[in-house]
């Protein structure tokens, strides 16, 4: 789970715009090249958190990718686009502490507890839910009308996850790192719906590597509150090799051409990251960790995977018609 913008029907009209007049210029090579390392990367990264926390306690693991890769990319984002208009005070660090708690802290740290007793893919599957506490939260913080195809895909959705988790008999997985697992996509969710009622700097990176370095300090004292630096041990090569991919390919690359996406490629196209990384990790997971694909796996997550087409195909629908309409009455 990466450092993502989220967006909202109403949000998207201006950036639908925008996108039409970029795709003359991108070619649809590029467009597909950039959206299969998003595929690749982002679904990765589940495999690369779990070789990372095999010697590098979780917390800490996750002070250093966020710390770094935020750092980083601030350097990169700082100097570029609206530097005059765009200006960081208080309230801007106060919301990417906010949102980077809650995308980060309670999003990325919720997986990276979760893989201490949940296999990679199932925690990969689990994850791809954040799509439905989205429409649940807008529903019910904000009173946003759901469309029938969201309310069949949360009935469907909500249905694979208790196949998934509440099935009796062998190759039953742990409730409590399920629930770690269920706890991710709430927190990636609500900051995602709440990234919209803040005050964020309208630069992308910017905003994303205010949100990694406020996650990364947060990190850094939970690792300490909780006594992880004084229970260090030797970190393995395939550990440190792990936390550097996380941070190159999965925070800083995957990232940048997700960025690039938004600009150049259909929001419909982009959006399809949601149920193709949880089958890139699942498969990787099995190549890799030798993680056992029972039965039941498949079936909840074709159902889960199902679900969330059908909540992405319904919010892209109705961006695409507040595009429209903004389209009309200009």
């Amino acid at each position: 789970m990466a450092a993502a913008r989220k967006f909202a029907p109403a949000d998207v009209a201006g950036m639908l715009r925008r996108q039409a007049r970029a795709r003359v210029a991108a070619p649809a090579a590029r467009i597909w090249l950039a959206l299969g390392t998003v595929y690749l990367l982002w679904g990765s990264t589940y495999l690369g958190i779990k070789f990372s926390i095999a010697t590098i306690p979780p917390l800490l693991m996750g002070s250093v990718r966020f710390l770094v890769a935020g750092a980083i990319l601030y350097v990169i984002g700082i100097r570029a686009g609206d530097v005059r208009g765009d200006r960081l005070g208080a309230r801007q660090w106060l919301a990417a502490l906010v949102i980077g708690s809650a995308l980060l802290v309670g999003g990325n740290g919720g997986v990276i507890l979760a893989e201490q007793y949940v296999p990679t893919g199932v925690v990969a599957l689990l994850v791809a839910t954040a799509p439905l506490w989205m429409a649940i939260i807008d529903r019910v913080a904000f009173g946003r009308r759901l469309p029938v195809l969201v309310i069949v895909g949360l009935v469907i959705g909500f249905g694979g996850v208790a196949f998934l988790i509440g099935s009796p008999g062998s190759g039953r997985i742990s409730l409590f790192g399920a629930a770690l697992a269920l706890a991710a996509p709430l927190c990636w969710a609500s900051g995602s719906v709440f990234t919209r009622h803040v005050q964020l700097p309208a630069r992308p990176l910017v905003a994303s590597s205010m949100e990694m370095l406020c996650a990364g300090v947060i990190f850094a004292v939970a690792s300490i509150a909780t006594g992880e630096l004084g229970r260090l041990h030797p970190f393995s090569t395939t550990s440190i090799v792990a936390l550097g991919y996380l941070i190159v390919f999965g925070s800083l690359i995957g990232f940048s051409a997700y960025v690039w996406l938004l600009r150049s490629a259909p929001l419909s196209l982009v959006s399809t990251y949601a149920y193709v990384n949880p089958v890139v990790a699942v498969i990787l997971g099995t190549i890799f960790l030798s993680e056992r694909i029972s039965p039941r796996t498949l079936i909840a997550g074709g159902i889960i995977i199902a679900a969330v087409a059908l909540i992405v195909v319904a919010r892209n629908r109705a961006a695409a018609a507040t595009a429209a309409q903004s389209r009309a009455a200009g």
